[in-house]
């Protein structure tokens, strides 16, 4: 007799049999898939797909400024970060073209992915909307509903929940508005695309590139450096000025959140992926280790760091402002911290005096 293959519900349901409270993203992982093909096999069971593409996610993006109180949710492989609270909406003034070809190209863009609102706390996001590709609303019983984006490749960009029961119309009516006539779970999901070899250092300008680091008025403009002298980012620590990065052990993240809660420093922590970078400001107070992560588990923020996957901390001192970041064993960035700070004020004294409690890497 022929014996018929599972289909992925079932080697789904099979897997939430043996392990009751596997994750999906872990699920998925278990079962080859990516997570959007996963949830795509619940459609007509509470979950609905939504028009695909960049500009459906703006549009919605737009919309949730509706929704009132929400929990935002961005992650990476290996960190996760979710802020409850009520996103403020703004009116993004244009800038000033500078006559630099790039940088305006750049600033259009940023403009682009403005929506309106999500500039400061608590729901602070910085969007990069091209790549943001599948979009389903997920309706369970008696649970809190939530509107999930995914990239090609089906892996989870940013998740927003719904916490205000009065404002479910609006919610029903952006999913109806926006539903995709294509209720069907074939998702083209593309491959995942190779991650791009370090340069050697001997190929890099280190002298200039050096000057240049020094040069650097704001610490925003650090990501275009990276860009220009094609280097990654961990790279660009390794090679800095002297006395502008100092490398840490990986444990320091936890020193780092213990601290900060002790002392009751704020501090600004930042978390995401290719899509968005999510950003925590404010004091954090409990700080555990729970389920093989390393936690902050506050009312209105938690954050979820797998650091048994970290690799490598670093102080990176720019433009006035040091920050602490923290990468994995792939050489990503899970996870960087900054002193909170009013906007044009030095940063704090105790943040370095903070800083120097992190274990330095021997």
């Amino acid at each position: 007799a022929v014996v018929a293959t599972p289909s992925l519900a079932e080697r789904w349901d099979a897997l939430k049999a043996e392990q009751k409270n596997i994750r999906i993203r872990d699920a998925a992982d278990a079962l080859g898939v990516s997570e959007a093909e996963l949830l795509a096999t619940q459609l007509g069971k509470g979950v609905i797909r939504l028009n695909d593409g960049s500009d459906t996610a703006r549009e919605i993006m737009r919309r949730v400024l509706d929704l009132g109180e929400i929990t935002a949710i961005s992650r990476s492989d290996n960190g996760v970060i979710e802020v409850t609270g009520t996103p403020k909406r703004f009116a993004p003034r244009a800038a000033e073209p500078t006559g630099d070809a790039e940088r305006d190209a750049e600033q259009r863009l940023r403009m682009r992915d403005i929506v309106g609102g999500y500039f400061g706390p608590p729901i602070d996001l910085r969007f990069t909307f091209d790549i943001w590709q599948y979009a389903f609303a997920v309706v369970p019983e008696g649970r809190d509903p939530s509107l999930q984006f995914f990239n090609a490749q089906g892996t989870a960009m940013h998740k927003v929940f719904l916490r205000q029961e009065e404002n479910r119309a609006i919610f029903d009516k952006l999913v109806e508005e926006l539903r995709n006539p294509d209720q069907s779970a074939n998702l083209k999901i593309a491959a995942k695309p190779a991650k791009a070899a370090e340069k050697p250092d001997s190929e890099i300008d280190v002298k200039e590139f050096q000057l240049a680091w020094t040069e650097i008025t704001n610490v925003h403009q650090f990501a275009r450096l990276v860009r220009e002298f094609g280097v990654s980012r961990e790279q660009a620590l390794r090679l800095a000025p002297a006395g502008a990065s100092e490398r840490l052990e990986a444990s320091a993240v936890r020193t780092l959140l213990q601290e900060a809660a002790k002392r009751q420093e704020p501090i600004m922590a930042f978390v995401g992926n290719e899509g968005i970078t999510e950003i925590f400001s404010g004091k954090v107070k409990h700080v555990e280790e729970k389920g093989g992560f390393f936690n902050v588990l506050d009312p209105d923020f938690n954050l979820h760091l797998l650091d048994s996957k970290f690799k490598s901390g670093w102080i990176a001192r720019r433009a006035g402002l040091s920050s602490v970041e923290f990468y994995d064993t792939d050489g990503t960035l899970v996870v960087t911290f900054f002193a909170y700070r009013e906007q044009g004020k030095p940063q704090p004294k105790s943040w370095d005096e903070l800083l120097k409690t992190l274990p330095r890497a021997k």
